[in-house]
């Protein structure tokens, strides 16, 4: 099955190039009080993104470092203790997204994979805090997925339309935002952590590999300005084929799009770091992030959660 890029989003099928601008403030601290340990994503090059330049300024030292799970990369910053002021980060980038859509699906059939590939894909295929594989709440919501033919794509797809067709993209009240199978089953509403919650766990569940991705939005109906926040989404893995991405909270906002953000990411996003359940070694001592793509502060061993944050983009014409 090939996946098109349909008609209104003609303009999708494109590199773009950005300048991204993340800062960060650690409100100041009573002088004295430590120590104070600062973690920041950084956005790195990969297939589907090219970091032009990066540039870290800071008003305390800090280093890359990379996460040994999943391997993302970040900066942690570290002071023995405040010297009561502000802590200030600022990150710089200029980046060029491309497009990244799965065309490879002629040998997408039903192969089991080898003992080392399941070794591989390990992370993709078992649970995390918040996202279960197994028990009576999936197994309920399995047992209301269509039948379709048993490839791993057909059962993706089936998976894709039943989260676009039975959640609705709302932030209502409290408990949206984590990410939660449980929620996303029992309120069936709520951001792209929860439609994609709900999707890896069914994917799982079903022996197909599938990965969280988080970043940020970089808006297609203007050239600059100020970002609100992070967006996620997810790639599954087919045997033969590789990774397919999908996007099933955009794919619920707009309707038109269903079938592009079935096998397509449009360059109208940045990638900082996959995965949940995050350790992030030295000075990180309040247990696994749920997810990691705002700054991650601790004082003397407890997270701190008034930090201040910005994120800006600005196109770049070629």
């Amino acid at each position: 099955m090939a996946v098109a890029l349909s008609a209104g989003a003609a303009d999708q099928d494109r590199a773009r190039t950005f300048s991204f601008t993340y800062e960060v403030e650690v409100p100041a601290q009573p002088a004295g009080t430590g120590s104070v340990d600062v973690f920041i994503p950084l956005a790195v090059t990969d297939a589907h993104q090219t970091i032009l330049r990066r540039d870290v300024k800071a008003s305390i030292p800090g280093r890359e470092t990379i996460e040994s799970q999943y391997g993302n990369t970040f900066w942690h910053g570290h002071a023995d203790r405040s010297d009561g002021k502000p802590i200030t980060v600022v990150v710089d980038y200029i980046i060029q997204r491309r497009v990244f859509q799965q065309k490879r699906l002629a040998s997408s059939g039903l192969r089991a994979y080898s003992p080392s590939e399941r070794k591989e894909l390990a992370l993709s295929l078992g649970p995390d805090l918040r996202v279960p594989i197994a028990g009576p709440l999936i197994d309920s919501v399995r047992a209301e997925l269509p039948q379709t033919d048993p490839s791993p794509l057909a059962r993706a797809r089936a998976i894709y339309d039943y989260v676009i067709d039975n959640m609705e993209y709302k932030k209502v009240g409290t408990g949206w935002g984590n990410g939660d199978t449980f929620w996303a089953c029992t309120k069936r509403y709520g951001n792209c952590t929860d439609f994609h919650a709900l999707f890896i766990s069914l994917a799982r569940a079903e022996g197909i590999p599938a990965k969280f991705e988080i970043g940020f939005p970089i808006p297609e109906d203007r050239t600059s300005g100020a970002i609100d926040g992070y967006h996620c989404w997810t790639e599954f893995h087919l045997p033969d084929v590789g990774w397919f991405p999908i996007d099933a909270s955009e794919a619920w906002k707009h309707k038109e799009r269903r079938d592009l953000y079935f096998g397509t990411q449009p360059a109208d996003r940045i990638q900082f770091s996959i995965g949940r359940d995050l350790e992030l070694g030295d000075g990180h001592t309040t247990g696994p992030l749920n997810y990691f793509i705002y700054p991650h502060v601790e004082v003397a061993g407890k997270r701190l959660d008034n930090v201040k944050r910005s994120f800006r983009f600005s196109e770049i014409q070629s």
